[in-house]
């Protein structure tokens, strides 16, 4: 297994707002060399990093369905996110950034590293939002995309949630732990929540509130105000379309990219209705599927349903790679029909 913090240095990268500056892009590749395999990029979620092999380890690895032995995995980490605990990589005018800057820095990476085809790409949640970013940008650049919870916009909702968020961020004597527990609230469903607590109490406070007070200081330690700041205002930016006059027909018209949309039925935050439209809109034309995860635990169940998500990923790498495991696809087969 590869892996091991790499840095792309980009200097006077311009943004779409007409700011330069330079900027430091990590990365890490696990798995076969670059260039001596399929190569799958996974784009990261918001509190993510590229340690794909880490937070996402039921499907990438050796013998998974990501299989590192047959393919090259590259994963950037979004600029300023903050992994390598760096303060001179944190971005501070995090207003004057969209998620199509983002986009626009990948693509710089990627050609520092010679990739002009990504075979399969993956990302969650606002790693998602990226991979239609990178679509509408680079109508070649992928065989396949794979969005998972995910959209290729910042609907009013999102806006709307990520307001909040920015407003607990400028205000609160704990900007991210709180901000994170009003998160942890649209990333999960009222039946999650119902199922994991059933009204339970440790002492006189609801566990559910020891919960969140948890996941507010967990994130407190490895996550800065500066980068989670910057990944707010990216997510509500989110608009793969914002140059054609919204309309994700018109920007991605020029692709011939393969689209495996998957939703999650009790999404409250990427609103599984959203993606049903989108595919409605673009099945006449485009070579795009649709797939649903059914879930309690409503957005994160990304994270959650491991086994519903292996037998997505299966059946779109065998049938859009020609190198796969077909042993952990017929493995995965066996488990279903057990």
């Amino acid at each position: 297994m590869t892996g091991g913090l790499k840095y792309i240095e980009l200097p006077d990268f311009k943004l779409k707002s007409g700011k330069v500056q330079d900027i430091s892009v990590s990365y890490q590749i696990f798995g076969r060399a670059l260039h001596t395999a399929p190569i799958i990029l996974v784009n990261h979620a918001l509190t993510g990093n590229s340690s794909v092999i880490d937070w996402w380890s039921d499907l990438i690895g050796e013998e998974k369905v990501i299989d590192t032995t047959q393919f090259t995995v590259v994963a950037f980490d979004i600029p300023g996110n903050g992994f390598d605990g760096s303060i001179d990589h944190l971005i501070f005018n995090y207003q004057d950034w969209t998620l199509f800057d983002v986009g626009s820095a990948f693509a710089k990476a990627l050609q520092v590293l010679h990739i002009s085809f990504i075979d399969l790409g993956l990302g969650g949640s606002i790693g998602g939002a990226l991979l239609w970013e990178m679509l509408a940008q680079q109508p070649e650049l992928f065989g396949t995309i794979v969005p998972i919870a995910a959209d290729w916009k910042a609907t009013d909702w999102v806006v709307a949630c990520c307001h909040i968020q920015e407003s607990i961020l400028a205000t609160s004597s704990k900007p991210v732990e709180v901000a994170r527990q009003h998160a942890m609230t649209f990333y999960r469903s009222p039946q999650g929540l119902r199922y994991k607590f059933k009204r339970s109490k440790e002492n006189t406070a609801f566990k559910v509130q020891e919960w969140l007070d948890f996941h507010g200081v967990e994130l407190k330690k490895r996550f800065s105000l500066p980068a989670y700041r910057l990944l707010n205002q990216l997510l509500c930016s989110a608009n793969a379309a914002i140059h054609s006059n919204e309309s994700i027909f018109k920007a991605i018209a020029a692709s011939q990219t393969a689209i495996e949309i998957v939703a999650i039925d009790t999404d409250g935050f990427f609103v599984a209705d959203e993606d049903r439209r989108t595919y409605v809109l673009l099945k006449e034309e485009r070579d795009i599927n649709y797939h649903e995860i059914s879930s309690i635990h409503g957005h994160d169940a990304f994270l959650i349903e491991h086994d519903q998500l292996k037998e997505v990923l299966c059946k779109v790498i065998k049938n859009r790679l020609s190198k796969t495991s077909k042993s952990i696809c017929n493995n995965i087969s066996s488990l279903q029909n057990a």
